[in-house]
């Protein structure tokens, strides 16, 4: 059960539509590295996960992670309202306009529409954590790219901000992925289980 707060994470108050960038910034809508599959793969991986705290966790970054869906979706929809068909031709978005007019829809920069096999839930808790934090980090080097090609302040904070989570989110996954790693035992099949690690026989060497 979520609450929802009607307001975004951060303000959001573009006045100049450009076509252009929000194909840009529409891969972190629904791109391989977007938000979309940010919060399916942590709130999916959140079932499986043994320890409380790691689920908690997983649980608050994936509802996080649906608020910067909800940001990137906005910067998209300020950016593209009020577009000239001139415009839109202009800078290529015709192609997306036949389709959906300027309506929000998940896919990558490049045209390629959103696919779940984007992102996994394995139910390893180690295998999934790792994923995690290596999404975080493609996450915040896709940001790190449009803020190489998106210089208007009124995107770039707002993309600045979405960074700058992704950044504690990797902190707080490392963080989780030390407590369980703490806790391994001989049980965890996910680190050393004799039943899979160890020899059944001598080695030859051993005789």
């Amino acid at each position: 059960m979520w609450n929802y707060e009607k307001r975004l994470q951060y303000p959001i108050n573009i006045t100049q539509p450009n076509a252009q960038i929000a194909q840009v910034i529409m891969s972190q809508y629904g791109g391989p590295d977007g938000e979309m599959g940010a919060s399916m793969r942590y709130l999916s991986q959140r079932f499986a996960m043994p320890n409380r705290q790691a689920m908690g966790m997983l649980t608050d970054i994936g509802t996080e992670e649906l608020a910067h869906l909800e940001m990137v979706a906005t910067i998209v929809t300020q950016l593209t309202r009020n577009l000239s068909m001139d415009e839109i031709k202009k800078y290529g978005f015709d192609k997306y306009y036949i389709d959906h007019t300027v309506g929000i829809w998940p896919q990558a920069a490049g045209g390629v529409p959103f696919n779940a096999c984007e992102f996994q839930s394995k139910g390893d808790p180690i295998t999934d954590l790792f994923e995690d934090m290596a999404a975080e980090q493609k996450a915040r080097t896709t940001y790190d790219n449009i803020l190489r090609l998106v210089k208007d302040p009124e995107v770039a904070d707002p993309i600045r901000f979405l960074r700058a989570r992704e950044i504690v989110h990797f902190q707080r996954f490392g963080e989780t992925l030390r407590i369980l790693q703490e806790q391994l035992d001989s049980q965890n099949f996910y680190a050393f289980n004799p039943s899979f690690d160890a020899p059944t026989t001598c080695p030859p060497c051993a005789k």
